[in-house]
């Protein structure tokens, strides 16, 4: 007699003889389980395959986005979200409207501002790497005219090089955005670009600025160079502001009519911050889109496992037969069949796993992000293994127990 299925239970007496029940232990379940998978092994890992491709899929793509949104959580602890910007905007005319000299100024006199800064862009003025080059071939980069403090307060910092102070802001000298020494072709201060129909010296080349994504194009000249050179009146374009946290929604209410008392509707307020937000819920709404292909692979997995215990339960027919003359119940044959699908289904998740935390972390390692899984996607997602395992297998379990004895006299 099978050891799966040894009379341990209670004894029954039936027609003057008595009868044991037979009774089957939960190793046993699990060891019956696995029999049929280390039979024909190949088959039972190409069938968790299906699972594991979709349990990876998933979880790579809830890390991936976990990590991104990490890194955007220590990039804005880091710069700050209590930066705002005002720009000269349109008047009601469309006519393009500009900020009076003392903005700054004013702008520092606002109660909760901290510090203040400004930007001119420079019309008619453009940067070439040469005198040779086409004029029409601007490559979309802008000369401005940069306040000395401007780099402390957005938060900016230098690749390479030195950044203006006092002495190299009254002479030919420019600081390059990361962009525009990109496509300007220069890789280290020391170089000379042709600006504004003369030859600036390049004395420093900037990182790329989160919260100032417009410096990164941009070539910064001193406010006293560009006044001897273009006449430049003093009128900003830019303002950056930084507050206290408490008084951020205060002033950023304040700053028009501080800026522009006669017209405040021409003045455009934004914070950095929140275009950084948005681009990641918007990486959000993606990774939702990410995660329902995963769910489908994962379903697709399911019906891989299901048809694999079918084919099971075909095959062994004669095996399934002599284990019910022996004594085994239809409960016992259900369970073996169910075992041996979660079985196969928690070995898929298992590896599903593995392989979603190991491309997770090369994606997030390689971007330099940190590398951040969580906990509860791990449990869902071999929790989701179990049920469709259990699923998939529910059927050819209720198909196997319904097996008759007489099955193990076929050929």
């Amino acid at each position: 007699m099978s050891a799966a299925t040894v009379p341990t239970g209670p004894i029954r007496q039936t027609g003057g003889v008595r009868s044991q029940r037979s009774t089957v232990r939960l190793a046993d379940i699990l060891r019956l389980g696995t029999t049929g998978l280390r039979a024909r092994p190949v088959r039972a890992v190409l069938s968790a395959l299906g699972i594991a491709i979709g349990i990876a899929a998933m979880l790579a793509v809830v890390g991936i986005s976990a990590s991104s949104q990490a890194r955007l959580n220590d990039q804005l602890a880091r710069l700050g979200t209590n930066l705002l910007t005002a720009k000269a905007g349109t008047s009601i005319f469309g006519e393009k409207t500009m900020l009076p000299p003392d903005t700054v100024g004013k702008v520092r006199m606002v109660d909760g501002v901290e510090s203040a800064t400004s930007i001119a862009a420079l019309a008619g003025v453009n940067v070439f790497r040469s005198e040779l080059v086409d004029p029409a071939a601007t490559g979309g980069l802008q000369v401005a005219a940069a306040d000395l403090d401007l780099l402390r307060v957005v938060g900016g910092t230098l690749r390479s090089g030195e950044w203006l102070n006092r002495a190299t802001a009254t002479f030919p000298s420019v600081v390059l955005g990361a962009t525009a020494a990109q496509r300007l072709g220069i890789v280290a201060p020391g170089a000379q670009v042709w600006l504004g129909g003369s030859y600036f010296a390049v004395v420093g080349i900037l990182d790329p600025v989160p919260l100032a994504p417009e410096l990164d194009t941009s070539a910064l000249i001193g406010i006293p160079a560009a006044t001897s050179a273009f006449g430049f009146a003093g009128n900003p374009t830019t303002v950056y502001e930084r507050s206290t946290d408490a008084s951020i929604d205060a002033v950023r209410r304040l700053l028009p009519g501080t800026v522009n008392p006669a017209s405040p509707g021409d003045v455009t307020v934004s914070r950095p911050s929140d275009a950084l937000a948005a681009k990641n819920a918007a990486d959000q709404a993606f990774t939702g889109l990410l995660v329902g292909l995963g769910s489908i692979a994962l379903l697709v997995g399911g019906i891989g496992v299901a048809n694999t215990m079918i084919i099971s339960v075909i095959e062994r027919r004669r095996e399934i037969g002599l284990r019910r003359a022996l004594g085994a119940t239809r409960g016992h044959i259900r369970a073996q069949f169910l075992a041996e699908a979660l079985v196969l289904s928690a070995f898929g998740g298992i590896l599903g796993l593995v392989l979603g935390t190991a491309v997770t972390a090369l994606i997030a390692t390689v971007n330099g992000w940190p590398v951040t899984i969580p906990l509860a996607a791990l449990g869902v997602g071999f929790g989701a293994t179990l049920i469709i395992g259990a699923v998939a297998g529910l059927y050819p379990a209720m198909r196997a127990s319904r097996t008759p004895p007489t099955s193990a006299l076929s050929s």
